[in-house]
């Protein structure tokens, strides 16, 4: 069984330096294969247009392919050509590659490239033409992942109609298949769409290769999250099939995660391996994605922990692997305390979409519940950061990056509770109550507090960057710091109005709104549900004023029967608005416990009692490929809380 690993090169450019010092490591620890996920990460001398400013050069790519040649270690370069195609879309000329469609026929400016399109199979070939030279293990992988949108095309539309959507995508793998082996090149992608539509496999082409993917721990099979966390086995219909099967886990992070999951990762690499073993799997690829919010060092730690699997099967526990990925990584580390301590960062991990909400908006984070769970992991952050050189200078920097979200979760809920309780004063006592005035001098002094804080974060995210990216780009978290910074500005704006006259205290402020919906949404039957709250604007028409995910990226959660239970606080206009709370995407969740609140008044919408709940949207259906819609509703339930 061979042993890969992936590098995701679209979302941020590794320093190539960095990148060929890695590879005689990974060749040491027996990985023998590397797939690089590129998008527009690469420049394609056929189809000049696609290449981002920052992308490798065909001369740096060469480099680096040269050096995995040296040291025994192949190349699949991965080159998407289905779903998570934008990185062509976005060019005007082949835009109207995309399979979405405004309602006049015309290309709308996101989508992915529609499989009947003519010009679709004259750029698929371009660009394996242009990677053909760099797939040195005589592969290439077209991702095809993912792909919800097929069918919408005209052009799809018919042919599904003709012939059913499985036999759609897969006469589309065989075309792409063909002008694979014209370049004498064996054709990956990746299996989710064959669990989906497990009649597609009928028409894979022998000889093919599908890489079976899932993220979270689990027993025999793997599961799927668009089926309700279903388990499924494609591996006896690709074997019957001529398919060779891969298990893929994953080394790092969710999105915006700034620290991988340490031991759900390694839970997750145990899973694939025994899986693997157990079917006869031809690989073992360990991949990476979206690793652009934290130190790829970090994740690296995990891929040379998974390499205990095959090199110490002796070691076969989270805390052992982790100590030995670290020693591998870091020649002379404590590889045991260093296991202790990130195994520690799990259990306050910044994971899933109500934590990272604080990113895009600090006033939905005016909750009915306290901030003693942030306080916790504030103290626990500024006590592992005071290791300082004992811990490796990318887990430092980590560990700095993300003692500052702690102390802004700290912060800006702390700031939002406290503006209520002085709504609560003034309109107790008024305006004269000397604790108003103290109060308001106590937010401008946090406030204060608060931007050398954040200048410290930028300077955080800065150094987290910097390891191993180039140091003339601002990467997200610290474009994100920058954001936190110009909400800072708006909060010390309104704090000195407030101060100046204190009736402007209901209004609307950077963390809460003049008035906030706060309810409990339950999830129950987790898949891929979001949960938006609109208002109802002129001539009957609705805006989405807040949405929020539902997906908790953490194990607890990917199962088909869970219980959790998250707030969600949006501000809203006030109770003479007609509000609704909605669900998108596919599954069903419930609501409970609504009210709207100004810090004064606390209102229960017409209808409600304490013990109602509402449930929202359809189960997740056992077959078929899911309508993933984020701009509809699936359903919706009003809240009233007009006199």
């Amino acid at each position: 069984m061979i042993a890969a690993f992936q590098w995701d090169l679209a979302r941020q450019v590794e320093r190539l330096d960095w990148l060929l010092a890695q590879l005689p490591r990974y060749a040491d620890w027996g990985y023998r294969e590397l797939y690089l996920h590129l998008e527009d990460a690469l420049e394609y001398p056929s189809l000049p247009g696609v290449a981002r400013r920052d992308a490798y050069s065909q001369r740096q790519f060469a480099r680096l392919v040269d050096q995995a040649t040296r040291v025994g270690i192949g190349v699949v370069p991965i080159v998407n050509l289905l779903g998570h195609t934008q990185y062509l879309i976005k060019v005007p000329e082949l835009r109207d590659l995309n399979e979405l469609r405004a309602p006049d026929g015309s290309p709308l400016e996101r989508g992915q490239v529609c499989p009947l399109h003519p010009k679709t199979l004259e750029v698929a070939d371009l660009l394996l033409r242009d990677v053909a030279a760099f797939c040195t293990a005589g592969k290439v992988h077209v991702g095809l992942d993912e792909s919800f949108s097929l069918g919408r095309h005209p052009l799809s539309a018919a042919e599904i109609r003709e012939v059913g959507i499985e036999a759609h995508f897969g006469r589309y793998v065989q075309r792409l298949h063909g002008i694979a082996a014209a370049r004498g090149l064996r054709l990956g992608l990746w299996a989710d769409m064959l669990a989906l539509l497990p009649g597609a496999v009928a028409h894979v082409p022998p000889g093919s290769i599908a890489y079976d993917w899932y993220y979270y721990p689990f027993g025999e099979r793997p599961r799927i999250e668009l089926r309700n966390f279903r388990e499924y086995d494609l591996a006896p219909a690709l074997r019957a099939r001529g398919v060779e099967y891969w298990g893929c886990p994953m080394n790092g992070s969710f999105r915006h995660e700034p620290l991988p999951v340490f031991g759900e990762r390694l839970a997750n690499l145990r899973a694939w391996w025994r899986r693997c073993g157990a079917v006869g799997a031809g690989g073992f690829l360990v991949t990476s994605w979206e690793p652009d919010r934290l130190a790829i060092a970090m994740t690296t730690v995990v891929d040379a922990a998974a390499a205990c699997l095959w090199r110490d099967p002796g070691i076969d526990d989270a805390p052992g692997m982790l100590a030995r990925g670290f020693e591998r990584v870091f020649p002379g580390a404590r590889g045991r305390e260093l296991a202790r301590d990130a195994l520690a960062c799990d259990h306050r991990a910044f994971a899933g979409y109500a934590r990272w909400e604080i990113n895009d908006r600090w006033d939905v984070c005016a909750t009915r519940r306290g901030v003693a769970r942030y306080e916790d992991e504030r103290r626990f952050f500024h006590r592992l950061r005071g290791r300082g050189r004992a811990l490796p200078a990318p887990f430092r920097a980590s560990v700095a990056f993300r003692t500052y979200l702690a102390e802004r979760d700290v912060y800006v809920r702390a700031t939002a509770a406290t503006v209520l309780a002085l709504r609560r004063r003034l309109a107790k006592a008024g305006p004269a109550d000397p604790r108003v005035a103290r109060g308001l001098a106590a937010l401008r002094n946090r406030a204060d507090d608060f931007a050398a804080i954040l200048r410290a974060g930028r300077a955080s995210a800065r150094a987290l960057w910097r390891l191993t990216r180039d140091g003339r780009v601002r990467g997200p978290n610290e474009r994100m710091v920058a954001r936190d910074a110009g909400r800072l500005r708006a909060l010390r704006r309104w704090i000195a109005r407030s101060a100046a006259n204190p009736s402007r205290l209901f209004a609307a402020s950077p963390v809460c709104g003049a008035w906030q919906l706060r309810l409990d949404v339950l999830v129950s039957e987790p898949a891929v549900q979001r949960i938006v709250v609109e208002c109802r604007g002129p001539g009957d028409s609705w805006r989405v004023i807040h949405g929020r995910t539902a997906i908790e990226f953490r194990a607890e959660a990917a199962r088909p029967r869970v219980r959790i239970r998250r707030e969600l606080s949006v501000p809203v206009p006030g109770p003479g608005c007609a509000l609704r709370v909605a669900v998108r995407g596919i599954g069903r969740v419930a609501i409970a416990s609504p009210e709207l609140t100004d810090g004064v008044a606390s209102l229960r919408p017409r209808g409600w009692n304490a013990a109602r709940r509402a449930t929202l949207g359809r189960p997740a259906l056992p077959r078929g490929l899911p309508a993933l819609d984020w701009g509809r509703n699936a359903d919706a339930v009003d809240l009233d809380f007009r006199k």
